[in-house]
């Protein structure tokens, strides 16, 4: 299947009567779009109107596709978009691997020969993610840095058609900032997956090497 394009078609948000975020742009694959801008802005807000679960009380319009999709009336759980947060979310109750293969779609074929398949698949990914032999490991033994990257690679498991990234490095130290923007931006590159990332923080948009949206504080009236 060819890679798609991300597609915000003069997607409009507005919080009452105040127009809070207005943007028009097209994500090819492979390449991120930053939209920066201070808190308050309407970063996250348009985060949350992609990806399908914007609160009531916003309302938005125009039209979001990704390739010849239209995902704007799409529940989130069809619009096979990967999220990736500033905290990694793993679920405590789960082992790493347990963790890993909860972002793995469903396959058909005999119960043993699915686990085995599902093993093997994550063993290469945390082979890729140089976490090999951490299947069984409690996530709360890991660092930082190996929770976001078991973050990331669930998101790349469940195989999104695009990515969301919501400040995804703001709670990592200078030296794990740059090793995850360096492994996340490659990721998506080899993938081919158009990326809408929201910061505030310059050194992401440059390290993203894409195009750039700064939002500003719509005026009150």
């Amino acid at each position: 299947m060819p890679a798609p394009t991300l597609i915000l078609d003069d997607v409009v948000i507005h919080h009452g009567h105040q127009r809070l975020v207005a943007v028009d742009a097209r994500i090819a694959a492979g390449e991120v779009l930053t939209v920066m801008g201070p808190s308050g802005v309407g970063k996250s807000t348009l985060l949350a109107q992609v990806a399908g679960f914007l609160a009531p009380a916003f309302t938005a319009s125009g039209h979001i596709r990704l390739g010849d999709v239209d995902l704007t009336r799409l529940p989130p759980e069809r619009r096979r978009l990967g999220l990736l947060f500033q905290d990694p979310l793993l679920f405590p109750h789960l082992s790493v691997g347990g963790n890993l293969a909860f972002g793995l779609p469903a396959v058909g074929g005999r119960r043993s020969e699915r686990r085995r398949a599902r093993r093997r698949r994550i063993e290469a990914a945390l082979n890729d993610i140089g976490l090999a032999s951490f299947a069984d490991r409690d996530p709360t033994t890991l660092s930082g840095g190996q929770r976001a990257r078991v973050a990331l690679m669930r998101v790349l498991l469940a195989e999104p058609r695009a990515m969301l990234l919501d400040e995804p490095f703001s709670k990592l130290d200078a030296t794990l900032r740059d090793e995850m923007r360096r492994l996340v931006f490659a990721r998506i590159r080899a993938r081919g997956l158009p990326t809408l990332m929201v910061t505030h923080d310059r050194e992401d948009a440059e390290a993203a090497g894409g195009q750039v949206i700064e939002l500003a504080p719509q005026p009150q009236g």
